[in-house]
């Protein structure tokens, strides 16, 4: 019973990730661009919303940042970090479970044609 109980805690303590979790391990794609983080993040985000309409895109103090989670538990799946790096912006993709891409797929597709 002991072993139930600290598995049901467990599971809900590792179900609960939040942008700041993410972006606090290493980014699954890692990718720069000539383009400026205005720019990119504009070319990205339709892809975004389309894979999930509560995908929310932010300006941050040197770029921007695309956030995608699930409404059901407020847990955060995906999060896009655009970054200016002087001649263009650097890109950074951070995502909860990375081995489940099933939907995912334009997210990924995405990145690449916008570079």
């Amino acid at each position: 019973m002991k072993l139930l109980m600290g598995g049901l805690v467990l599971a809900a303590i590792a179900g609960c990730t939040t942008a700041s979790d993410l972006l606090r391990g290493a980014p699954e794609i890692t990718a720069t661009t000539k383009k400026s983080p205005k720019e990119y993040a504009l070319c990205v985000f339709p892809a975004w919303q389309d894979y999930r309409s509560s995908a929310n895109l932010s300006e941050t103090i040197d770029g921007y940042r695309i956030v995608v989670g699930t409404e059901a538990n407020g847990q955060t799946d995906d999060v896009l970090d655009i970054k200016s790096d002087g001649s263009g912006s650097k890109v950074m993709l951070y995502q909860r479970a990375a081995w489940a891409q099933l939907g995912r797929g334009e997210l990924r597709n995405s990145l690449n044609r916008c570079l």
